[in-house]
């Protein structure tokens, strides 16, 4: 039995790129919950005032969560999860994660 790293890769295997479910905190201390293949370019976008109305009334000051998912499926029935959640239960999340260097 072969392991994982010892089976051929063909040149043209799709690429399987993760996706991260993320928090954003605002500058009023409530959080954002969202997707995306690039979580700090993407918070950089809601920096700069595009990207999510929610951050129209309070700008975007810290990435304070990212969870890394398989695909964009899973990313987007995590982001559901997340979002049923009450903020305690938030503060939680991002309170266990470790320090993502930006």
């Amino acid at each position: 039995m072969s392991t994982l790293s010892e089976m051929p890769v063909s040149a043209d295997a799709p690429v399987i790129k993760p996706w991260f479910v993320y928090l954003v905190r605002a500058a009023n201390g409530s959080l954002y919950c969202g997707i995306s293949d690039d979580p700090v370019r993407r918070f950089a976008t809601h920096q700069s005032g595009k990207g999510a109305r929610f951050f129209l009334s309070s700008p975007a000051v810290a990435l304070v969560y990212t969870e890394a998912c398989r695909d964009k499926s899973e990313a987007l029935r995590q982001e559901r999860l997340i979002k049923k959640l009450k903020k305690s239960a938030k503060e939680c999340l991002v309170a266990s994660a470790p320090r993502i260097p930006l």
